[in-house]
């Protein structure tokens, strides 16, 4: 099974580096750092180290370590939270000695000399606190830092629970996170804090989105705009769910320009989405996924296959 060949390589190597995707999200930065947390409360004589790009947003969660090429040689190394090899934050992760992949997303690279993927779990962050229960038999423990981690990355990944990836296991897993005495209101007010620049861009999206008969919706947010408003392309994430509430919107799919590419954010209220992202440099959840354009001319296709993926949807239900 692969979680106890999990335990056994965390318990068997001194350096254990981990690895999650670019553009992190909560339970990329909860997952990893959870993990990280859980393994030096229970194994202080390991080197444990967190590697990749900071993000601003998420520095109220952990800040990435250091690490040397040198400390890569004979370490275990896991990557969480990431379903194909280019999205992994640092590409040294390829030279430890043993690698695991911890994810839920569907399988689009199979990688890893150990692979743990289900696809069942709401987040990354509540299989790491599966791991835990499962080596918790053996006398291991979690404290409120790992707890208030994981409790992020699964806040983050369910849409505050309101995602249909919430299960009953889902919520067992949140209520003994909650038992832990950390500070949610302040976890809360810092994972969903709208900047007043990111408001006024808010007003800019409602304004200029689009809505088709077929039930698709699209938003162009170029350089110039953000330039505009002084929101960076990372900063957008905090609007990518503007546009679920709104009446008539099965699918919707933001473009935002980045200095060489276009950042494709894809989100749906039925319609399978990833397949769309896997052809274009991404991947993702059936109803969450990304993706990256390299013109506005592969957006104008990524819109018309959505389109498509939207009057199948609607010709099934109907």
């Amino acid at each position: 099974m692969a979680i106890a060949q999990i335990i056994e390589a965390i318990k068997k190597y001194n350096t254990i580096i981990i690895h999650r995707h670019v553009r992190p999200d909560p339970d990329a930065f909860g997952s990893q750092a959870g993990a990280a947390e859980f393994i030096r409360l229970n194994f202080p004589e390991k080197k444990v180290r967190i590697v990749g790009e900071n993000e601003p947003s998420l520095q109220f969660l952990a800040t990435m370590d250091e690490v040397k090429d040198e400390e890569y040689e004979g370490a275990l190394v896991i990557v969480c939270d990431t379903a194909n090899q280019p999205r992994i934050d640092d590409q040294r992760f390829k030279n430890g000695d043993k690698l695991i992949k911890i994810d839920h997303h569907p399988v689009v690279d199979s990688y890893g000399d150990i692979s743990w993927v289900d696809t069942e779990a709401s987040s990354t962050s509540e299989m790491i606190f599966y791991l835990y229960k499962e080596i918790e038999k053996d006398g291991y423990a979690l404290n409120e830092k790992a707890a208030s981690l994981l409790y992020s990355g699964i806040v983050g990944d369910t849409g505050r629970f309101l995602f249909p990836s919430t299960t009953e296991k889902t919520f067992q897993a949140a209520s003994e996170l909650v038992s832990f005495n950390f500070n949610r209101p302040e976890m809360y007010d810092q994972m969903y804090r709208t900047p007043v620049k990111v408001a006024k861009l808010k007003g800019y999206v409602l304004d200029n989105f689009t809505l088709h008969p077929e039930g698709y919706s699209t938003v162009r947010l170029p350089a110039e705009v953000l330039d505009k408003y002084g929101v960076s392309p990372t900063e957008t994430s905090a609007i990518v769910g503007l546009l679920g509430d709104i009446e008539g919107i099965l699918a919707w799919a933001y473009f935002v320009e980045e200095e060489d590419e276009i950042r494709v954010r894809l989100r749906s209220k039925g319609p399978v989405v990833n397949k769309i992202a896997e052809k274009h440099n991404g991947g993702g959840h059936p109803m969450a996924a990304g993706a990256t354009a390299y013109s506005w001319e592969e957006t104008e296709a990524i819109a018309k296959e959505l389109k498509e993926v939207c009057e199948a949807f609607k010709n099934m239900i109907e």
